[in-house]
């Protein structure tokens, strides 16, 4: 039975076998029959190598932090969170660069301006509680996550160059022609847009290149 430790572009956790190719956490949401009980503990929310320093841990251990999985980079930048300043030091370097750079107006911890932008408190159902806003299709850079429908669970697609990639946990579909006008419905957190736009190239599932080279 698979672990309920997956994440997709909306932020939910799913149980479901597929792997990722990244991991973070959110603090402890499981109990000790492993089995989840809160969608977050902290405002850190962080994205994190799968190997470490020959680093061991059985997932969703007594106590410890639940080990959150993500098909990629982009998948977690979207869900909220972002890399992590121990095992991914110059990602994080980065990141907080060109973050700081294209949010000029926001001098508050960026944990908590992501929060903010992430999350809607006070919502019973996890399924709730991603915050999307709305943005023309055309003034988006590659590598945010969009749908096309507002309903919650609606397709997530990828933005690539003119390309919409749908999401799946097991990697990406054919892609489909980005609208040229017309708004969308925006899953990565406003700050988050404007560091990709400010060139932050975030790490891509390999199902991408499948598809390019056709």
């Amino acid at each position: 039975m698979p672990l309920q430790n997956r994440v997709d572009p909306f932020g939910n956790i799913h149980a479901v076998p597929d792997t990722g190719t990244l991991m973070g956490n959110r603090g402890i949401l499981h109990d000790n029959q492993r089995r989840l009980h809160h969608y977050h503990r902290h405002k850190n929310w962080i994205i994190c190598r799968l190997d470490f320093k020959g680093r061991k841990r059985v997932p969703m251990s007594p106590g410890k932090y639940t080990e959150l999985f993500f098909l990629d980079e982009v998948t977690a930048l979207a869900a909220g969170h972002r890399p992590c300043a121990e095992c991914s030091r110059s990602r994080y370097n980065e990141f907080v660069q060109l973050w700081r750079q294209a949010n000029p107006d926001e001098t508050g911890n960026i944990d908590n301006v992501l929060h903010r932008q992430r999350f809607v408190p006070y919502r019973p159902d996890w399924r709730d509680k991603k915050r999307t806003y709305a943005m023309p299709v055309d003034g988006l850079p590659s590598g945010v996550f969009i749908t096309l429908e507002s309903a919650s669970g609606a397709t997530s697609y990828l933005v690539l160059g003119n390309s919409l990639y749908p999401w799946s946990f097991a990697g990406y579909g054919k892609p489909v022609k980005r609208p040229r006008s017309g708004d969308v419905t925006v899953l990565t957190p406003p700050s988050t847009v404007l560091t990709l736009g400010a060139g932050y190239c975030p790490l891509l599932h390999p199902s991408v290149e499948d598809y390019r080279r056709d």
